[in-house]
């Protein structure tokens, strides 16, 4: 095979006309085909992070044959054998079984019959795996790390055309929920500018509000902050997505537009929060660090089977959540007396507002077009449970790091078991789902049901468990990221 079989055009100059010029132009390009009117429309889009790209090359993908492609070991399997702890402890085997099951080859789930229709509810066991932290730090007593049972690309491949039809929608309604890099907030805005000679004093003035920051604010600032910082992981989560992924890593395809643009203002948030801290003088910034790879390191499994279905419900229920974290981290240092770092934490949840009207706008559309199968993707990442993106979360030494922060979380207001139940109603209303009908077979019409009606069920069970925890001991735990000082949670 000659190198004319891999690269079938040459680079082509771009010529931009004025009539086509716009703060974004998304240029045709073979690995995601549109239709001539959304392209018009996508290009006419008002807003766009980044300028246009001079070149358009044709791309050729996935030419390696399927037949001899064999699955490349997990290389995380080598940091899950040097983190085990004494051998003696039981978590060291259970981390060992973890390690040992990812040596094997993750099989695929063929789509069955029904599947083509959506996914049937409890077709297959639950997977083992833990509930989300923040809401199972109140509704259920601490349990072992397990396995997950692994289903891979549960989407049935015809449904990949949903995505394809979406993409002239994609261009015209997500696109313009971005901001242009000329508009966007950066870290240096809300920190004291190191040219300036007022650096050193206005770095003793934050570190004189800082100080007025209990202990146990920090433990949730830090937090928030690392799962920020673990970035990297969510673009590749999204990247795992079947039909919605950016497949040569420039594509021009609004899927992938958004993807990137997306990543480029989340980065934003760990970068202002971590300097911030490193300022500040009240963490140890190289726990921290040491925890943030730590995480990177381990991944995250949002049980999204890389199914977009499965994959949008996440990110919808997930910005929302953050946003509520940050908010709330933005409430207590204006008590506490911390207007800039109060400003800091609302501009960091305003962008996850933003950002979860995007994926909240894709799911409505997912019901539109297929709503017994947006309807069963709902019930079916509800009935999981939505794991906290820092779910691994360790940093070397405890490996209970993550309950324990979700613990101070919840105790001091941050995210708890009230918020996953609010989140819960407030999506159930949003997507209109207690009124959704047409298109749904009596399986869709049970799952509505179960969806409708969690977050009175879990609000009932929130309520058991804080009637329990006013009488249990209170317990503290040392974060490393304090210097080792304990915090009740």
């Amino acid at each position: 095979m000659g190198p004319d079989d891999w690269i079938h055009a040459k680079n082509e100059r771009h010529a931009m006309s004025p009539e086509r010029e716009t703060p974004w132009s998304l240029p045709q390009a073979p690995s995601c085909p549109t239709n001539p009117q959304d392209a018009q429309e996508t290009q006419d889009s008002p807003v766009s992070p980044t300028p246009p790209r001079a070149e358009t090359i044709a791309v050729c993908t996935h030419r390696f044959p399927p037949t001899s492609a064999a699955p490349p070991p997990p290389l995380h399997i080598y940091h899950a054998v040097l983190l085990l702890a004494d051998p003696r402890d039981q978590r060291r085997r259970t981390l060992t079984l973890v390690t040992d099951s990812l040596v094997q080859p993750c099989r695929s789930r063929a789509p069955s019959a029904s599947a083509s229709a959506g996914w049937r509810l409890g077709a297959r066991p639950p997977p083992a795996r833990r509930q989300c932290r923040v809401s199972a730090a109140v509704l259920t007593a601490p349990v072992t790390t397990s396995v997950r049972g692994r289903v891979t690309h549960s989407m049935p491949p015809e449904k990949a055309e949903v995505f394809r039809s979406l993409e002239g929608w994609a261009g015209r309604s997500l696109l313009p929920l971005l901001k242009p890099v000329e508009e966007c907030w950066q870290p240096s805005d809300f920190l004291p500018d190191s040219s300036s000679e007022m650096f050193e004093h206005d770095v003793r003035e934050l570190r004189a509000r800082a100080a007025g920051l209990p202990d146990e604010y920090f433990v949730v600032l830090v937090g928030d902050m690392i799962t920020e910082e673990a970035l990297p992981t969510y673009q590749t989560m999204i990247n795992t997505l079947d039909g919605v992924r950016d497949e040569t890593g420039a594509s021009a395809c609004p899927w992938a537009v958004w993807t990137r643009a997306w990543t480029a203002e989340e980065n934003r948030h760990g970068d202002i929060l971590g300097k911030y801290m490193y300022l500040s003088g009240r963490v140890d910034m190289r726990m921290v660090e040491k925890t943030v790879q730590y995480l990177i390191c381990s991944g995250m499994d949002p049980g999204t089977e890389n199914n977009p279905y499965l994959g949008f419900v996440y990110t919808s229920f997930q910005e929302r959540a953050t946003a509520v974290s940050h908010g709330n981290t933005a409430r207590l240092a204006r008590a506490h007396g911390d207007d800039v770092l109060a400003r800091t934490c609302g501009t960091i949840a305003a962008d996850e507002k933003r950002h979860e009207t995007a994926y909240g706008r894709i799911v409505e559309q997912l019901l539109l077009l297929d709503p017994e199968g947006a309807m069963l993707a709902i019930a079916d990442m509800m009935r999981k449970r939505i794991t906290m993106p820092a779910h691994l979360m360790h940093d070397g030494r405890d490996m209970n790091l993550f309950d324990n922060f979700a613990s101070v979380a919840q105790r001091l207001g941050v995210y708890t078991a009230r918020d996953y139940a609010d989140i819960v109603e407030f999506l159930v209303k949003r997507w209109q789902l207690e009124n959704l009908e047409s298109g749904l077979s009596g399986e869709g019409r049970r799952a509505r049901d179960f969806v409708c009606g969690l977050a009175q069920r879990m609000r009932r069970a929130a309520e058991r468990a804080e009637d329990r925890a006013k009488t249990d001991e209170p317990r503290k735990a040392k974060f490393s990221w304090i210097y080792d000082r304990e915090v009740v949670i």
